[in-house]
């Protein structure tokens, strides 16, 4: 299945809060006619309003995929909807978190393609990162249509099973939140140096995105990266010794992506 074919038969969004609206936006960037697109949210934002859409204007006969955006506890109430949609040639595509294959399959029946995905919200600016893993109706060109839309916001990765998706989810799918808050650690360290606050903000956001940037397109593993920037007995090794220490970052992070992976198994798990 190409792209023309999902402009041909429409897509349908069902939810389109941040994540959705972020793909959406990919999309229609880069040519899927906002006539093709059907979504069903019942609080539309003024952008979406706006976009050309179809909104909450029922579903067209046979669309080519079909989103599932809405959060997991909406789920019960979202999935009925779909149930009567026909299942020939239509992927069914998930970026709820802790909601298995399986229980899509309940709800649409076992001749549904269901391709699962866990995005993240760097998305919102084209840098996320999404894992994929389909079930067993969901062939090769169904799983190149997932990478294909789902490129739109970024990179896109597949898994070997299911499983690995809670620990998908404890790096990437949460890890973004990690990342914000070691922002406003790093900047309120700064400002506890003696900086205003708005220049240790300001130094902390750079610092963060710049060192991400860096450590993705360079040759160097992260490991390297960082013995180059630490001189021997100098003011990098310094903090690294805090950070590297037996208690340090490394087994707080290790505990901490359990902790999401554990959640995340618990949703699945209802």
């Amino acid at each position: 299945m190409t792209l023309e074919t999902v402009a041909e038969r429409g897509l349908v969004l069902l939810g389109c809060g941040k994540m959705g609206s972020a793909m959406l936006v990919g999309w229609l960037d880069g040519g899927l006619p906002a006539g093709s697109v059907w979504v069903q949210d019942p609080y539309p934002s003024e952008w979406l309003r706006s976009s050309g859409v179809h909104i909450n204007d029922g579903f067209p006969r046979n669309p080519a995929v079909v989103l599932i955006a809405v959060k997991p506890q909406m789920m019960g109430e979202a999935l009925p909807a779909l149930a009567a949609l026909p299942k020939d040639g239509t992927v069914f595509l998930s970026v709820a978190a802790g909601v298995s294959i399986a229980a899509y399959e309940t709800a649409l029946g076992d001749g549904a393609c269901v391709v699962r995905a866990m995005p993240n919200t760097p998305a919102a600016v084209g840098k996320g990162i999404t894992a994929i893993i389909g079930n067993a109706r969901a062939d090769a060109a169904d799983m190149d249509l997932a990478d294909t839309l789902l490129s739109a916001v970024g990179q896109v990765v597949r898994l070997q099973n299911e499983g690995q998706m809670d620990a998908v989810t404890g790096v990437s799918g949460s890890g973004p939140a990690y990342l914000f808050y070691m922002i406003d650690a790093l900047a309120a360290a700064g400002a506890a140096q003696g900086l205003p606050e708005d220049l240790a903000m300001q130094l902390a956001k750079a610092t963060i995105a710049g060192a991400g940037a860096l450590a993705e397109s360079a040759a160097e593993t992260p490991e390297q990266l960082r013995v180059n920037v630490t001189s021997p007995n100098g003011t990098t090794q310094a903090g690294l010794e805090v950070l590297m220490a037996a208690d340090g970052l490394a087994p707080l992070m290790q505990a901490t992506v359990k902790a999401a992976s554990d959640r995340s198994r618990e949703l699945g798990n209802g």
